[in-house]
C-alpha cells in the first residue's frame, strides 16, 4: 500500500485575486501547472484583480 500525503506535503498556490493560499486538489492533478485562481469567484473577479495591480504600479515619469 502506498503512504498518504498529508495535506502539508501538498504543492501551494497564493491566489492573485484573493492573496490567499490554496493547495493542490485530485481534481487538479492534470492542470496544476494552469491552476491560477483558487475558486470561481475570483475567477470572476479577476478583471478586478488587474485593475488593482495597474493602480498600484509605480509609475515611470521620467
Amino acid at each position: 500500500m502506498a503512504r498518504q500525503r498529508s495535506k502539508s506535503d501538498l504543492p501551494n498556490k497564493i491566489c492573485p485575486v484573493c492573496g490567499r493560499p490554496f493547495s493542490w486538489r485530485k481534481k487538479w492533478s492534470d492542470c496544476w501547472e494552469e491552476v491560477k485562481y483558487c475558486s470561481q469567484r475570483c475567477r470572476r473577479r479577476k478583471s478586478q484583480a488587474d485593475m488593482i495591480t495597474y493602480v498600484l504600479e509605480p509609475k515611470n515619469l521620467s
